[in-house]
């Protein structure tokens, strides 16, 4: 026996030529007897069916898909059936995937499809040559997004279905004058209205059009200028200096005036110029200094950020001079540093500990607390230090990984919002994932 995928579309179920119901793999295939296709279910083939030449002693071929061809832990079976899910749910609807699968969770459809299907080194080629095409067509313009013909359907109460509040997924549309049609629902147009009920009846219709035209005005000005996805439209504005961002913010009122491609040259221009004359400052900061050819200008951008260096660190230390005869004043200004480093600072948090007559609490012990084999060592030292048990850190920790990869970076108020408990170890936390690089800032 051989096994065999089934021929033509792989989402055709053929009828078995023996009971004339649809197939469900696995099912037989008559080697002998083609074309057409002989098939038959297990079910007839187990009663020995015969039809015309077709004979029960026929050589066979089992027909199923229960073999791996991308993935060993994905069959064939499945493969067909998460790209059949993926059609009928769209693309990004994991959740419903998983769902109509019944075999796969909503992670694995989703790593699957991302590694098999769109990261493929196989397709490398051809979206290069897409992305090239895109990039050559679009190259002259200065729009930095385009129209969302698919709209975000954010996760029900996150930060980013509050920031958009009374946005509708499936309008793609704002709420604005959602009840203008109230006002047509009872007006019936019949022979017997006089002249002035008739006029009254055209004047509410043609209010209703009016309003119509200024609520397709709004949806317009949102989609060509981008908004509609606002944490896009805020991550692209962030991408410019501050000072072109300031410029951004005061102009953005102008921006349906003068349209979607022209705000943004205007935009883009002033970026452009903002370049230029940093630039411009840096060279005439050479001449002042005598340079005359740029190897020269590295070795100077070198010895001016050592210098910088070192001037920061004469002026902490000055900063502690200062304070060094005044012990109230000494003992606050090594309180906010020991408070900055309290990771790297054992020994300072010590010193303060007996300097003050007050002992910090001791390190939390965690042998014996569930959780604590799925940290690594910084991980324990930091539920040590922060007097955390390894469950809850793994609970706070995953929160905050989930909402910057939603949001594509993640603010230490956001991190509070998210985790109620106090808000330096909320910091601390932050801090630490923030260095280890679990998330980043927005």
């Amino acid at each position: 026996d051989s096994l065999l995928f089934s021929p033509g579309d792989p989402f055709d179920k053929p009828p078995c030529r023996g009971c004339s119901s649809y197939l469900t793999e696995p099912y037989v295939k008559c080697a002998e007897c083609a074309p057409p296709p002989f098939l038959l279910c297990l079910q007839c083939f187990t009663r020995g069916f015969e039809y015309k030449k077709h004979q029960s002693d026929h050589t066979y071929e089992i027909m199923t898909s229960d073999f791996p061809v991308l993935d060993p832990n994905w069959t064939a079976q499945e493969e067909m059936s998460l790209l059949e899910a993926v059609m009928d749910c769209g693309f990004g609807n994991w959740q419903d995937v998983a769902n109509q699968m019944c075999t796969k969770s909503k992670e694995e459809c989703e790593k699957h499809y991302m590694k098999h299907f769109i990261n493929n080194p196989l397709f490398a080629s051809t979206l290069l040559n897409l992305k090239q095409a895109e990039e050559a067509q679009h190259h002259e313009t200065a729009i930095p997004f385009h129209s969302a013909d698919d709209p975000p359907r954010p996760t029900f109460d996150s930060l980013l279905s509050r920031d958009m509040a009374g946005y509708m997924p499936a309008r793609a549309d704002f709420e604005f004058d959602n009840y203008a049609e109230w006002d047509l629902r009872d007006i019936d147009f019949v022979e017997d209205d006089s002249d002035i009920l008739h006029a009254l009846k055209i004047a509410v219709v043609d209010i209703y059009h009016s309003r119509l035209k200024e609520r397709q005005r709004r949806k317009k000005i949102i989609r060509d200028h981008g908004l509609i996805n606002l944490r896009k439209f805020q991550i692209l504005e962030r991408r410019y200096p501050k000072e072109v961002q300031e410029l951004y913010e005061t102009m953005r009122r102008f921006a349906r005036i003068l349209g979607p491609v022209e705000h943004d040259k205007f935009i883009e221009s002033h970026a452009l110029e903002f370049e230029l004359r940093r630039e411009i400052k840096r060279l005439q900061e050479y001449r002042a200094a005598g340079i005359t050819n740029f190897c020269s200008a590295r070795t100077y951008d070198h010895l001016k950020k050592s210098r910088d260096e070192e001037r920061l660190k004469r002026t902490m230390l000055s900063e502690v001079l200062q304070y060094i005869q005044d012990s109230s004043a000494c003992q606050q200004w090594l309180s906010r540093q020991a408070d900055i480093h309290l990771q790297s600072a054992p020994v300072l948090q010590h010193f303060l500990s007996h300097s003050t007559g007050r002992r910090s609490a001791p390190p939390l012990n965690l042998t014996g607390l569930p959780g604590t084999e799925k940290l690594n060592e910084k991980e324990k030292e930091l539920c040590q230090m922060v007097r955390l048990v390894p469950g809850a850190y793994l609970e706070y920790k995953a929160a905050l990984v989930n909402e910057c990869n939603k949001q594509g970076g993640l603010r230490l108020a956001q991190a509070r919002a998210l985790i109620k408990i106090d808000v330096n170890k909320t910091r601390k936390i932050y801090d630490f994932l923030i260095r280890e690089g679990y998330i980043t800032k927005a």
